[in-house]
């Protein structure tokens, strides 16, 4: 019911829109009060045509001429009659319109009230699913929050680990250059060796060409021994000849050494270049590098073999030089 809404202000709206010359209906009464419900219109409406008659009857009261003639105080009577018939008539057929009209209002009220309550179904249902996408979506923030901070950590283990290999890239480099340096004081070690040994030879050959000058200038009385020197020092050249080789051959393979070493050198550097992101691999390949490199006893000991020869030598013309003699 609508606030307001007497049925008083229902009845002087019905009448004033009498007075008008229109017939009262629940829409025009709604529309000259500006408000009210159709239901409460209806019902006080009702009322002002349930009433009708009796204010009729006492307008008709009112308005009687006792002084006028029976005559015509009876055809007054009967046009009045006829006049309440008529009015109520009209009054019965504009209630039966209100009715249907009334009926249809509620009808549509209904339809509308049904309307109202499967889109309120509807709403209810939507809002249901979007509590549901919410809740769905909480979860998903929250396991997306928890992925980040995983991913986060991880991305911080991962910089960590990139150090690390950072810092043993720069160790093997470290250790590459050493490994070079090593390398190349091999190299000059065994370059020194050889120019040793080729000194050696030469000063020996010529050593060797003095002693057989100065045997053919001896006289023909030593031809004898002469020849038994010439022969001694024959094999002592065949002596020194293999001494002579075994020192070429070990100058060679100290050569091959050296270039073996330069090889597994590159063999590493290349390697490092390769495997700069894996630092366990490259300390493996470091290690066979270091395994593989000649140890500074084999150098010293090829370095103390050299004088040791050199004695052989002397000792050697020292004999020659006393059977000459």
């Amino acid at each position: 019911m609508a606030r307001g809404i007497t049925e008083s202000d229902v009845h002087t709206a019905a009448d004033a829109i009498v007075d008008a010359g229109e017939r009262p209906t629940v829409e025009r009464i709604r529309a000259h009060l500006g408000t009210g419900s159709p239901n409460t219109v209806t019902r006080w409406l009702e009322t002002w045509w349930q009433g009708l008659g009796q204010r009729l009857q006492a307008q008709q009261a009112s308005l009687a001429l006792p002084e006028a003639p029976e005559s015509v105080a009876k055809a007054a009577g009967a046009l009045w009659r006829l006049a309440l018939e008529h009015a109520q008539a009209h009054a019965k057929e504009a209630l039966e319109a209100e009715r249907v009209a009334l009926q249809e209002e509620q009808s549509k009220l209904q339809a509308e009230r049904e309307a109202f309550a499967i889109e309120a179904t509807a709403l209810r249902a939507k809002v249901e699913a979007a509590s549901q996408a919410e809740r769905v979506a909480a979860t998903q923030a929250t396991e997306l929050s928890r992925l980040i901070s995983q991913l986060e950590g991880q991305v911080a283990e991962l910089a960590q680990q990139r150090d690390v290999a950072r810092e043993q890239a720069a160790n093997a480099e470290t250790a590459r250059q050493a490994a070079d340096r090593r390398l190349q004081a091999l190299q000059d070690a065994a370059q020194a060796e050889r120019e040793t040994l080729a000194k050696h030879v030469q000063v020996t050959e010529d050593r060797a060409h003095a002693e057989v000058d100065r045997a053919r200038q001896q006289s023909r009385e030593l031809q004898s021994r002469l020849t038994a020197l010439q022969k001694e020092q024959a094999a002592a050249q065949k002596a020194q000849l293999v001494a002579l080789e075994q020192s070429n051959a070990k100058a060679m393979e100290a050569q091959r050494q050296a270039e073996i070493h330069q090889a597994k050198a590159e063999a590493l550097a290349e390697q490092l270049a390769q495997l700069r992101d894996l630092p366990a691999e490259l300390e493996s390949v470091l290690r066979q590098a270091k395994k593989a490199a000649p140890s500074p006893r084999k150098v010293a000991r090829r370095n103390v073999q050299a004088p040791q020869r050199k004695k052989v030598s002397a000792a050697t013309r020292k004999k020659a030089a006393a059977d000459l003699g």
